[in-house]
């Protein structure tokens, strides 16, 4: 019996401390698994179903690109909780023949017939989160056909066609997304639709359960025979408008008809050899640039990473970029966006002065300037790598699900602030601010890596910790995932809404007692949160051996696999 006792209090100390592998032979104990390594081609998703897809498609003699669009198609019917083509996609994509990355913004903007006005005629000072007001026009499948003309190689119907087979056959649902249907329909039950695309007898299914979206296997059949004009410009684009109109909403046919997305120059700051690369705003992606040309200039590799010196650096780093995230991040089409400023390393010089190492600041004052979600990356035989996020907002979305198509439209205008005068203040045709990223890394203007993190804020956070990992503490791929995170939520969002002077910090279990402690002791609010640490996904390449090396995230469904 007192061997039983003792067993018992082992096991829940090592759960306590966050010990996920305390056996391991190789490694960090806190590693889930060792790396996956593959010659001819990887795939990580965030979803097992998702990431043979991807798989069959570069076996069958597809790209990584096409890969890449097939396992999109796979997630917005496996995980309708993260993402789905009511979204908007990002992506860089490294072409091995031009040995060169191409950034997509596919991202979509508000409805050109709702105003400032009508918000304030309503008496709102923010913009919903649900509901029809922050619908914004969907911008991922033009993101599928813009990336295929391109680059693509198999036609969109094979690209689509494991999809619409599962979609019509049906798939097991895995747990996580299991809790997330329900949680969902706890906020989405009475609104018009949910229930006959998400539901089985009007609940969402349980783990293991046989789900099938026959709607959404009808949409991506049009799609594969009529191309992204069949969505944008054919009987589903007037289906979304009349359902918009129907519900009290402004997006409309003309709106989903003059969409467009855009190739955009991706960006890039070295952090000690690598150079690591972000898409320019509307996205949040140069924040994590910032946060890393800030902590470059202390001396991270000998700090322990459990450690209340590492941690207070990297928030307060942390900290100087999300002030100017918060003033600065929006659509370039209506601003002057300081980006190569930003991300300078004589800015980063200038920001450092004000971090004291002793204390935790409430606050700093943006820079002046003078003049849910899923993450995927496939690489193919040939070199090609992409980097893709992709989601709804929100988990699924705004709850708006259009009739007999298969899929909720997102949220993403509720990121619009309402204030005058701000970057990212709402305005019709305008895309708002982003908080979805890939990214990239390079080294002597050769492919390294391409990888991210999904979850809002959490982002260019995780993004830095990642490179930081690697880099300063010596971590291979897997383990640069599964290291306990730092995550910090502060005062200043770009969509107006404030927090708590400082914010909050939140440390992942495996950081001790005498860290938390310590960072206490500097003025640091610490609170503990579950769930909010983001989900990973990576793919480097070893140019030397020829091989690929992929991880994926224990605390999702995720899983990386090559052949």
């Amino acid at each position: 019996m007192h061997k039983t006792k003792f067993l018992l209090f082992f096991v829940l100390l090592n759960i306590a401390i966050g010990a996920q592998a305390v056996d391991r032979i190789t490694g960090e104990m806190f590693a889930t698994r060792s790396e996956v390594i593959a010659q001819n081609g990887m795939a990580a998703t965030s979803q097992p179903l998702a990431t043979q897809v991807a798989l069959d498609v570069l076996k069958s003699g597809g790209n990584a690109v096409d890969a890449a669009i097939a396992a999109n198609a796979m997630l917005g019917l496996v995980e309708p909780t993260g993402c789905g083509i009511g979204g908007d996609l990002f992506a860089i994509i490294w072409d091995a023949k031009t040995k060169k990355l191409y950034g997509l913004n596919a991202s979509g903007r508000s409805p050109q017939s709702l105003t400032k006005e009508y918000f304030q005629e309503q008496g709102l000072n923010m913009i919903p989160k649900f509901g029809p007001l922050p619908v914004s026009v969907p911008g991922a499948v033009d993101g599928w056909f813009l990336m295929h003309e391109r680059f693509g190689s198999k036609s969109m119907q094979e690209i689509l066609s494991p999809a619409i087979s599962y979609a019509k056959n049906g798939f097991p649902v895995s747990e996580l997304i299991a809790y997330y249907l329900s949680r969902s329909q706890e906020r989405f039950n009475d609104r018009p639709n949910f229930k006959e695309t998400y539901t089985i007898n009007g609940k969402t299914p349980e783990k293991g359960q046989i789900f099938k979206n026959l709607d959404l296997a009808a949409t991506y059949e049009k799609l594969a025979t009529g191309g992204r004009d069949a969505f944008y410009k054919g009987d589903i684009a007037r289906t979304i408008g009349a359902f918009m109109q129907e519900q009290g909403g402004f997006l409309s046919y003309e709106d989903m008809a003059a969409h467009y997305s855009e190739w955009v120059e991706p960006v890039s700051s070295n952090y000690r050899g690598l150079d690591v690369w972000e898409l320019p705003p509307n996205g949040q992606g140069i924040a994590a640039l910032q946060i890393l040309n800030v902590l470059e200039l202390y001396d991270i590799a000998s700090m322990k990473r459990d450690s209340a010196e590492f941690v207070h650096t990297f928030v307060e780093a942390k900290k100087l970029a999300f002030e100017d995230r918060a003033k600065f991040y929006a659509d370039p089409t209506f601003n002057d966006i300081p980006v190569d400023w930003l991300i300078s390393k004589e800015y980063a010089k200038e920001r450092q002065q004000l971090i004291d190492p002793e204390h935790a600041a409430n606050r700093y004052d943006a820079g002046k300037y003078e003049g849910d979600t899923i993450y995927l990356t496939v690489a193919d035989a040939d070199g090609n790598m992409v980097s893709l996020i992709q989601s709804n907002y929100r988990g699924m979305g705004s709850g708006m699900v259009p009739p007999g198509l298969g899929f909720m439209l997102q949220n993403r205008g509720e990121m619009f602030t309402l204030k005058e005068g701000h970057f990212n203040s709402y305005e019709p045709g305008k895309r708002p601010f982003h908080t979805i990223i890939p990214a990239f890394v390079t080294k002597d203007g050769k492919s390294k890596m391409s990888f991210g993190v999904m979850g809002g804020g959490t982002q260019p956070q995780m993004h830095a910790q990642i490179i930081i990992n690697m880099v300063d503490f010596g971590m291979n791929l897997q383990e640069a995932g599964d290291a306990p995170r730092i995550l910090h939520r502060g005062s200043s969002t770009p969509e107006g809404k404030l927090m708590t002077d400082g914010g909050y910090v939140s440390l992942e279990s495996g950081f001790s007692y005498q860290t938390k402690r310590e960072l206490m002791k500097k003025g640091h609010d610490l609170r503990d949160v579950v769930g909010a640490y983001g989900g990973y996904q990576a793919i480097l390449y070893d140019e030397k051996e020829g091989v690929y090396y992929g991880a994926s995230e224990s605390r999702k469904d995720g899983q990386a696999a090559g052949y």
